[in-house]
C-alpha cells in the first residue's frame, strides 16, 4: 500500500494558535492516493456486514459515501444542527471550549442495523462520541468506528469503549 502520511499536510496554529492540523486535502486532490485510502478503509473492516455507513460532517462524507457504495450499503450523513431537512434526533457534545451539537434523521437507521460510522479524523472522541450515542437511540448496533487517521496521543479510544475503533495513520 501507497504511504498515504505523504498526502497528509501539517498546517500549524489552525484553527487557533498551538493546533496542529492535519489536512487531507491533499490526499482528495491525488486520485491514487484516494483509491489507496478507500482501499485501507474497506480493508479495515474485513468481512462485517454492514447495513448503513455513518459520515460525520464534514470531511466524513467524502470516504463514507465512497465506503457505503464498495459495502453495498446506505449511507447516512450527521449535520451540525439545522442542516437536514426532515425530522431530527440532536445530541449535544462538549468541545474543548464550550457545546456543540449534531443530528440525524429520525428515520434514518432501523432497529438492529448494522452500522459503521466513520469520519476523517479520531481526536479527542467527542464528536464520534455523540455520533454513536445517535446511532444506538434509532436503534442501530455500531459494528465498528473507522477513521483515516487517529491522534493517539489526545487518547480518543477512551471516549470510545467499547465500540470497535480502525484507523490507517496513527500520529
Amino acid at each position: 500500500m501507497q504511504d498515504l502520511n505523504q498526502f497528509i499536510r501539517i498546517i500549524h496554529d489552525f484553527p487557533k494558535p498551538g493546533v496542529i492540523f492535519k489536512d487531507i486535502t491533499p490526499l482528495l486532490a491525488n486520485p491514487k492516493a484516494m483509491k489507496e485510502c478507500l482501499k485501507g478503509l474497506v480493508a479495515l473492516v474485513g468481512t462485517e456486514s454492514i447495513d448503513k455507513v455513518v459520515g460525520v460532517e464534514s470531511r466524513g462524507f467524502f470516504f463514507g459515501t465512497l465506503l457505503a457504495q464498495e459495502l453495498k450499503a446506505g449511507f447516512v450523513p450527521v449535520r451540525k444542527p439545522g442542516k437536514l431537512p426532515f425530522s431530527t434526533l440532536i445530541q449535544p457534545y462538549q468541545l474543548e471550549y464550550g457545546w456543540d451539537a449534531l443530528e440525524i434523521h429520525t428515520d434514518a437507521i432501523k432497529k438492529g442495523e448494522r452500522i459503521l460510522i466513520h469520519d476523517d479524523v479520531l481526536a479527542t472522541g467527542g464528536t464520534a462520541k455523540a455520533v454513536c450515542e445517535l446511532v444506538e437511540k434509532l436503534g442501530g448496533e455500531i459494528v465498528q468506528c473507522n477513521f483515516i487517521m487517529e491522534l493517539d496521543f489526545l487518547q480518543g479510544k477512551n471516549q470510545l469503549n467499547p465500540y470497535p475503533i480502525k484507523s490507517l495513520l496513527h500520529y
